[in-house]
Formats: C-alpha cells, sequence, structure tokens
C-alpha cells in the first residue's frame, strides 16, 4: 500500500496565512470569552446595585437564599460560613463576579479570571444548585465546564495578555 501526502484542495483565506479553518480554530474560544465575561459583568452588577440582595434577611436577601439552601446543599460547612456575614459574603461573590467578567472580557490574567469563574461556579454549585433534580437544571455545573476551556488556553487572542506578550517578544528579538 502507498502512502502520499495529503496536499489541501482549499484556498487560504481572511489573509492571515492560513485557510478559514485555521481561522475558525483560533478564535473559537472568543465567544465563550465574550459570553462568560459579559455574563459574569452583568451578575456581579445585578447583585452590587439590588438593595434587597444584599442584606442579612428578607425577601431576595443573600442570607434568605443561603438558609434556604443550607440543608439541600454537598457542603453545608461552605454555607455555614457565607452565613457568618451574608452580607460580606454577597459583596465578596458580586465583585469576585465583576473582577472575573473583566479579567475574562479583556483577556487580562485570562486564565487567573478564569480559575476565579470556575472557582465562583464550583462554590455555587455545591452549595445553591446542589439539589437541582436533574442535574443539569443547575445551571452552575455548566457555568463551571465552560470555565475549564479558558482556564486551559487563556485568552490568545485579542486580549491584553496577547499584547503584553507580543510585546515581550519584541523586546527580547523575537526569541519567546
Amino acid at each position: 500500500m502507498t502512502h502520499g501526502m495529503r496536499t489541501e484542495t482549499h484556498a487560504p483565506h481572511f489573509g492571515s496565512g492560513g485557510d478559514w479553518r485555521d481561522t475558525a480554530v483560533r478564535y473559537a474560544l472568543l465567544p465563550l470569552r465574550i459570553f462568560l465575561g459579559v455574563t459574569f459583568i452583568y451578575a456581579g452588577l445585578d447583585k452590587l446595585t439590588d438593595s434587597a440582595f444584599m442584606k442579612d434577611a428578607g425577601s431576595g436577601s443573600v442570607g434568605d437564599m443561603m438558609r434556604a439552601v443550607r440543608d439541600s446543599s454537598a457542603i453545608p460547612a461552605l454555607v455555614d460560613l457565607s452565613l457568618k456575614s451574608p452580607v460580606g459574603f454577597g459583596y465578596a461573590i458580586a465583585i469576585g463576579e465583576l473582577a472575573v467578567g473583566i479579567g475574562t472580557l479583556l483577556g487580562l490574567l485570562a486564565r487567573l479570571a478564569a480559575l476565579g469563574g470556575a472557582l465562583i461556579s464550583l462554590s455555587l454549585w455545591l452549595t445553591v444548585s446542589w439539589a437541582s433534580d436533574p442535574y443539569y437544571y443547575g445551571n452552575d455545573l455548566a457555568y463551571l465546564m465552560a470555565w475549564i476551556p479558558l482556564v486551559l488556553a487563556g485568552a490568545p487572542l485579542l486580549s491584553v495578555d496577547a499584547a503584553l506578550r507580543s510585546r515581550r517578544r519584541q523586546r527580547a528579538g523575537g526569541y519567546r
């Protein structure tokens, strides 16, 4: 049996030295980055601007929400920790979501931002949405899985990280 080299039959596209498939691969994580970044910025701002949420008790408060999920969570000790200062926990989650969203959207410390998003999603899955039945009704698990590709790949294109990496390469004479 004879093996030959494969030759491509399609023409390059988008002027980047590769075809449209190469371009699609390079930009594949960008929609995920935009979605997660915008969603986490929105979630953080929504919490910070909701006067009912940032209270120890009352309808829609973070305190009442955490008390309601305490007995059905996978790790009740995490909920107990949040209940020591529900308002402080609410601010921590909101500011964390805002920081993660901004970092992800801008591609600034993108892997660290994605890790933060994954940890927020993991903690919310183990506490707030753990009792969802069936499990796929709880969106925090899906968010956790969505963060993993960004933890692994970072933000290689259209990001502050990529610009800084390019600048370092130029200063080092192109060897990196």
